[in-house]
């Protein structure tokens, strides 16, 4: 009786059963909860919003130009639809927060401009339409592969995107994360072509992301839409992909499912992702700095790219390209 009142409180008292180990190797099935995303969408909402309250439109109205809403949006009002048909704040507000200009960059050395240009929004449907493509590209990608990579290739791609901006624009401001969500877009279509052998449906993905990107843009020659920024921004990302985004090939990923039979599956990268990475890591440090170099000389691109100036802007009888 006492040896089983024993062996009973022995068991009563025995520490729980640790839980199972994580096999080896699985760290690459991860999927992570995505949280930088959200915060670039939470951090271009606010800054639209002291840009609003900056701009305060009612405090220099003039004439019979009207603020929209200033009834009950007080000072931040939206600028007369004819100053700013994106209903947002004026020009010379965005100047002063950040945005990109050519002049203030290359001759007044402003290269801050390169970066905080990607957070401003000349309005609520410019912010509306670039937050929304954030969420919709950004999360499923911070899913995948993390904070890191995802704001690496953001916040770089961003970049790429204002440096081929100011090559070939001079006369307009530039705002807007466009260049950072194609860079995003991008790094889509670089980590399809280096993770290969995982898709199952390789034609399908292939061919959607390659229709979503050529409407994106083929909107960008409308006027009045900076594309030279999206581009930039494009092969930013497209490069960053090979570098940031590359996965175990399919027979590593799988190998503990397979047969007992199969035991030698390889080495976890494949010779053509080292061989892609390599490349791409060249290319996009190279371009990087070249542009930069160009463009702090003062360098511009349409004299060097006669036809350039079409892949921004198509005039036709609907439209002109001019300022």
């Amino acid at each position: 009786m006492a040896g089983s009142r024993r062996d009973a409180d022995r068991k009563e008292k025995a520490p729980p059963a640790a839980p199972p180990q994580q096999q080896p190797g699985r760290e690459e099935e991860r999927e992570w909860v995505p949280w930088i995303v959200p915060v670039f969408v939470a951090a271009n909402v606010a800054l639209f919003a002291v840009a609003m309250y900056a701009n305060n439109c009612p405090a220099h109205a003039r004439g019979r130009r009207k603020c929209v809403g200033a009834g009950f949006l007080r000072r931040f009002a939206f600028q007369p639809l004819s100053q700013n048909p994106l209903l947002g704040p004026s020009s010379a507000t965005l100047q002063k927060l950040g945005a990109l200009v050519w002049d203030k960059v290359v001759h007044e050395h402003q290269g801050w401009r390169l970066v905080t240009c990607i957070w401003l929004h000349a309005g609520v449907v410019h912010l509306l339409a670039n937050m929304l493509s954030l969420v919709l590209v950004g999360l499923r990608l911070e899913q995948q592969f993390g904070f890191v990579r995802v704001g690496v290739i953001y916040l770089v791609s961003g970049v790429g995107g204002s440096v081929m901006s100011s090559l070939f624009i001079r006369d307009n401001i530039s705002v807007g994360a466009s260049g950072a969500l194609f860079g995003l877009l991008g790094a889509m279509l670089s980590e399809l072509f280096t993770n290969w052998t995982i898709y199952t449906n390789k034609a399908a993905a292939l061919v959607t992301l390659l229709f979503v990107i050529a409407v994106n843009l083929a909107i960008g020659i409308l006027p009045h839409v900076d594309n030279f920024a999206h581009i930039g921004g494009f092969l930013t990302g497209f490069l960053l992909g090979f570098v940031l985004l590359m996965r175990p090939h399919y027979g590593w990923a799988q190998r503990y499912v397979l047969p007992s039979s199969v035991k030698d599956v390889g080495r976890k990268f494949l010779a053509y992702q080292w061989a892609l990475l390599a490349v791409a890591s060249v290319l996009v440090v190279v371009g990087l700095a070249v542009g930069m170099a160009m463009l702090f000389r003062g360098v511009n691109g349409n004299e060097h790219c006669q036809w350039c100036h079409y892949l921004s802007c198509v005039p036709t009888a609907r439209w002109s390209c001019g300022k």
